[in-house]
């Protein structure tokens, strides 16, 4: 039981910093060129050989109903711009 609450733990800490380190490199694909200043989930996933933009980014985004961290501004449905 213990050996389950330190791996919960552990997760709670890392999903965070999963998501901080995505917001980053999503940031960082759009000043690159990589990505332009208007993105879907795909290409994201693209640029960043991700599977999981196409949560994160809905998850993320301003008026989310989870009350999330608004980091995206969904401007037309599926496409996104740094808030």
């Amino acid at each position: 039981m213990e050996v389950l609450r330190t791996q919960l733990l552990w997760v709670r800490k890392l999903i965070p910093m999963i998501e901080g380190n995505t917001l980053r490199d999503i940031r960082d694909a759009v000043k690159g060129g990589l990505l332009k200043e208007r993105f879907r989930a795909a290409e994201v996933n693209s640029a960043l050989t991700i599977t999981y933009a196409g949560v994160f980014l809905p998850k993320h985004r301003v008026g989310n109903p989870g009350g999330n961290t608004a980091l995206f501004v969904e401007v037309s449905r599926g496409l996104y711009r740094l808030k």
